[in-house]
């Protein structure tokens, strides 16, 4: 399935500040928030809408409104959620479910310690949201419990991309497209993303 690189010039420059050691927490979890926004954007670009009847202080006329399957966001927690305010900001109606994953710090591997969606997963095109896609085995974990619950329209949005992650996701899940405002060099020893940004969740809360 599809990569998508979001390479808006407002974008682009909003994410430069996101990396820089200097930006404060509140300044990050602000550009966070409208990088979010912008992604958003970019991701519904091809929802469904038809015509409905709407009278102006004009005159009557057919208008688009948004139609076809609701939308759910998904947030990785606990950095997800960073992106997640963004979202709705955009998409105010649409619901919202969490996964709770933390990297084992000696295997890099996922741990689930939450996982609660809306009861109608199935019928919801679903957006899972996360800053970033390192190593890919959080993402590759989260799709996965996703399609178990009955998801069957799911896509990956996040700030950045490793290439290792990129491909661990599409060779466990070839059906899920992505979409990210950057895909970096590599991942260094410890899993993190080079240049990237530094750890998301520590540097959106402050807990660093």
């Amino acid at each position: 399935m599809s990569v998508t690189v979001v390479r808006h010039p407002l974008l682009q420059h909003k994410l430069t500040h996101v990396r820089s050691a200097t930006t404060t927490t509140d300044n990050f979890r602000r550009l966070v928030r409208e990088i979010a926004a912008m992604l958003a954007y970019e991701v519904t670009r091809d929802l469904p809408t038809e015509l409905v009847e709407v009278t102006t202080p004009i005159a009557a006329c057919r208008s688009p409104v948004i139609s076809g399957k609701k939308l759910c966001l998904v947030s990785i927690l606990r950095a997800g959620n960073g992106m997640l305010d963004g979202m709705i900001d955009l998409l105010p109606g649409a619901r919202v479910g969490h996964i709770g994953l933390y990297r084992d710090p000696q295997t890099l591997a996922p741990v689930e310690y939450y996982f609660k969606l809306p009861e109608d997963i199935g019928q919801r095109r679903v957006i899972v949201v996360d800053p970033m896609l390192a190593t890919g085995n959080s993402a590759v974990a989260a799709l996965g419990r996703l399609k178990v619950a009955g998801a069957t329209s799911l896509e990956l949005v996040n700030l950045l991309a490793a290439p290792e992650g990129i491909r661990t996701v599409q060779a466990a899940h070839p059906d899920v497209p992505i979409t990210v405002a950057a895909i970096d060099e590599r991942l260094d020893e410890q899993g993190y993303i080079v240049p990237g940004l530094g750890d998301a969740g520590d540097r959106l809360y402050g807990t660093r």
